[in-house]
């Protein structure tokens, strides 16, 4: 799991994809979506197709995880390139295993819930 420290030094060298810079409720937001990226299937290059990934995290691991939340866990993450939305991750996305949020105390505090119709996901880990 990724330290505090970890987080916070991808915090002060991230390029956020917000002129504004960033905002973060809770380092627990950023494992959430390093989590869910991780599981992605990665492609070579950065995929130009726009899609609304933190809603995709938001409904996954059941809390609100802002758009710089994924700018740092892109940052963090070793194989992830490119800048939100535009990151190196297949269209045939993977539905991460719940396993992944255990340990992650902010997991599901907020009321986001996936819904099965219409489902982004290709297939579960």
């Amino acid at each position: 799991m990724l330290s505090d420290k970890e987080i916070e030094d991808a915090k002060k060298r991230v390029s956020y994809s917000l002129k504004e810079g960033g905002h973060h409720e809770h380092n627990d937001c950023i494992r959430i979506a390093y989590e869910w990226l991780d599981a992605q299937r990665k492609t070579k290059r950065v995929v130009r197709k726009s899609r609304a990934l933190k809603h995709l995290i938001e409904n996954w691991a059941g809390r609100y995880v802002s758009r710089t939340d994924v700018d740092v866990a892109a940052e963090l993450h070793p194989h992830i390139i490119g800048t939100y939305p535009y990151l190196n991750i297949s269209s045939r996305l993977v539905r991460p295993a719940k396993h992944r949020l255990e340990g992650i105390d902010q997991a599901f505090k907020h009321h986001y819930e996936e819904r099965r119709g219409g489902d982004p996901y290709s297939t579960d880990e």
